[in-house]
């Protein structure tokens, strides 16, 4: 795993001439942020030892590194997720790189389902905690020092500071946020109406089938995250709209301007 690792790193490293000590993980149809990126150097996930690429559409699969509103940063187009059949150890690979690569901070969006009533789609929510009921961790398995601590702690895994900051910079920028607790599952059926009743009882505002792999690593090693989401429809059986992928992607074009506006004066800050 180490050695893969460096492997990773000194390629990605031969293909830049910054540090960014920022990167922003991008889901399902926020890929149009990368728009906002400057002086792009652009880096196919097939092209980079040892990473693996999605099948999923809507993830281009692409390692961008540049300026964000001045600041230099990784930005990952796409993911990859358990439900393609890749292990935690594989999705999470990329976090392992990023950290060997001295990154400090990780931003990371995805598309969620809203299970809280109040939620509605398109509001953007800054998660605060998750439940990890996706059947697996991201830690299990040969432990290296490297990585941090064998039991890391979790009670701060999205940095308070940082959900302060973005909640404040929201309010400037007139966007409103929701802030809720991530239920992570495996998908990729979406969830059924009785499973969607339990999950609220649980205590999950929303719901979505990746986060976790990279949050859980990010926080062992260090690494400061902060989950921004956006509503892309209602749970099964508080909506009476059929649950498709194509509105996933739709509602995240017009969700993009609105978390871009919120990152990009978010990584000034950090």
């Amino acid at each position: 795993m180490l050695k893969k690792i460096e492997e990773s790193k000194d390629y990605i490293l031969s293909k830049i001439k910054s540090s960014p000590k920022t990167a922003l993980i991008a889901g399902s149809g926020l890929g149009n942020i990368k728009d906002s990126i400057e002086d792009q150097i652009v880096i196919p996930y097939s092209e980079i030892p040892n990473f693996k690429t999605s099948t999923v559409q809507g993830h281009k699969g692409e390692l961008i590194i540049g300026k964000l509103n001045g600041v230099d940063i990784f930005f990952f187009n796409g993911r990859i997720h358990y439900y393609e059949g890749y292990t935690m150890q594989e999705i999470s690979f990329p976090v392992r790189v990023l950290k060997s690569l001295g990154i400090e901070n990780l931003i990371i969006t995805c598309a969620v389902g809203a299970i809280n009533k109040d939620y509605n789609p398109g509001d953007i929510v800054v998660i605060k905690d998750h439940i990890n009921f996706m059947g697996d961790n991201p830690l299990i398995g040969t432990h290296y020092n490297d990585f941090g601590e064998r039991f890391p702690d979790m009670s701060n895994i999205y940095y308070k500071a940082f959900r302060d900051k973005i909640k404040k910079i929201a309010e400037q920028e007139n966007i409103e946020v929701q802030e809720g607790t991530y239920f992570a599952v495996s998908g990729p059926s979406y969830e059924t109406p009785a499973e969607v009743s339990a999950f609220g009882k649980l205590g999950g505002d929303v719901v979505g089938m990746s986060l976790i792999p990279e949050s859980i690593p990010a926080c062992q090693t260090g690494i400061k995250v902060a989950a921004i989401t956006y509503i892309s429809n209602k749970a099964s059986g508080l909506s009476k709209e059929k649950l498709s992928h194509e509105e996933v992607l739709a509602i995240g074009e017009n969700a993009s301007i609105k978390m871009g506006t919120i990152i990009k004066q978010f990584v000034l800050q950090i």
